[in-house]
């Protein structure tokens, strides 16, 4: 069995009857135009050899490798996941792949997905980071290497952050709660206030009465805390919830219980990623503006001009909160 020689930029000059020069102004676009005749005939000696020009030389030319680096706090959460889909498109967009790295809630691990994706010479990184741990950002700015976090940035981390407006997502849901007549409203955080959970949490301090429960952002937990509460006649009437994984717990664990939803328990979660549109019932949900944020966090790493403005996670009402549940037709968002 006989294996197939790589085409060279000098086997597709050679078959297309041109030079070398013209064949890597074709497949660069540039420097210099090439006749169309001259375009198409290169482009079909390419398509004959199956020629794929070579990223990594091309990289050492232009100084850029066209790839940047995506670390997620948990790739298997499917708020980040829809996420990390959405950033991935942006850079593909601008003609930029995508290495992906699960940091697992581990800022240990996430500083050693930094350190390998700024050894293999990443353009930038996208950071959808782990609570504590090193500075990324500040790592990737000593490699001369560009670093924006979206979603969360950690305490004592610095550079661009592209945050929803938490805050502002947490008022109109619970304004929307009062509407259907709940005076008090608890909220279910996670273990600790860190990040946007935190900022969620303070915001419904300031707009209502209730009691703040916890437990970690698991459906297993948040099933298992609405079981007890169920059981202990402690149950609230209206539940604000900091995550979607907590929340489908709730709805589980008020399932287990013998708890009608929105009739004893109102619910509505604050991450509003697209898989809430088909729990049952349907989740009333904070969006979080998910295309927005990445195509801004990909115009940042890319242009190095800064906008920290959070932007506007909408309301989205379905059935867990009281209102009718609107029909489902292709995507949820």
């Amino acid at each position: 069995m006989t294996t197939r020689r790589t085409a060279t930029m000098a086997d597709v000059a050679r078959r297309a009857g041109t030079s070398t020069a013209v064949v890597s102004y074709v497949m660069n676009d540039g420097p210099r135009p090439v006749a169309v005749a001259t375009r198409e005939r290169v482009l079909a000696a390419a398509a004959d050899l199956r020629y794929r020009p070579n990223r990594i030389a091309r990289a050492l030319r232009a100084r850029r490798t066209g790839v940047a680096g995506l670390i997620l706090a948990d790739a298997s959460n499917p708020y980040f996941a829809a996420l990390a889909r959405e950033i991935e498109r942006a850079l593909a967009d601008r003609d930029t792949l995508t290495l992906v790295g699960n940091a697992g809630h581990s800022p240990a691990r996430q500083k050693r997905l930094a350190e390998r994706f700024l050894a293999a010479q990443v353009d930038g990184l996208v950071v959808v980071s782990a609570e504590g741990g090193a500075d990324v950002a500040a790592e990737a700015e000593a490699h001369g290497t560009r670093a924006v976090h979206v979603h969360h940035r950690p305490r004592t981390a610095h550079g661009p952050l592209v945050p929803a407006d938490n805050a502002a997502a947490v008022r109109a849901a619970v304004d929307h709660l009062r509407g259907h007549g709940h005076e008090r409203i608890d909220f279910l955080s996670g273990p600790t206030d860190a990040g946007p959970v935190g900022v969620r949490r303070r915001a419904w301090a300031r707009a209502t009465p209730g009691t703040l429960l916890r437990c970690t952002y698991s459906r297993a937990d948040a099933a298992d805390l609405t079981e007890r509460l169920a059981a202990t006649d402690t149950l609230p009437s209206a539940l604000v919830v900091a995550t979607d994984e907590q929340a489908i717990g709730v709805l589980a664990g008020a399932c287990r219980a013998g708890v009608a939803v929105p009739g004893r328990l109102a619910v509505v979660s604050l991450d509003g990623a697209p898989d809430t549109a088909y729990t049952a019932p349907a989740l009333t949900v904070t969006a979080q503006p998910l295309t927005a944020m990445a195509d801004r966090a990909v115009d940042q790493l890319l242009t190095g001009e800064a906008d920290d403005t959070p932007l506007t996670a909408p309301l989205i009402t379905r059935a867990t909160c009281g209102c009718p549940d609107r029909p489902r037709s292709g995507s949820p968002r």
